[in-house]
């Protein structure tokens, strides 16, 4: 039986990093947390044959935003799909790599879902998307 794919969520706020944990776990991936977009980086560059699919926030600390993260992640590791929310900041032309995904916050698992849905190839959904 192959094992669960892995999320990376990045997000400075506990209580909605939390919440994605959740709302990813019960869709079938396993998870990997950050803080920051810099922390993310490191676990990207270590775990990056594991992770397929990126959650992030927009604004964190660090040198590196959500949308910098995204943009770095899909040029680095191609094969890795990419969700980003936030609940004060819209992307603009440019900000998101090409077939990302934003989604406003607060979000529900529902949307979530929808959007990793619709934003992961076939062989890397887990066997709860598919």
């Amino acid at each position: 039986m192959p094992t669960a794919p892995y999320a990376l969520i990045v997000e400075d706020e506990g209580l909605i990093r939390m919440d994605a944990v959740d709302i990813l776990e019960q869709a079938g991936f396993r998870t990997l947390e950050a803080r920051t977009g810099d922390e993310a980086h490191e676990l990207l560059r270590q775990h990056h044959r594991d992770v397929v699919l990126l959650f992030s926030d927009v604004e964190m600390p660090g040198s590196r935003n959500g949308f910098a993260l995204a943009r770095e992640t899909a040029q680095t590791y191609p094969h890795i799909s990419i969700v980003v929310a936030s609940g004060r900041v819209i992307p603009g032309p440019g900000d998101l790599p090409e077939g990302a995904r934003f989604i406003a916050k607060p979000f529900s698992a529902q949307i979530v879902h929808h959007h990793v849905q619709e934003v992961m190839p076939d062989e890397y959904k887990p066997a709860a998307l598919k």
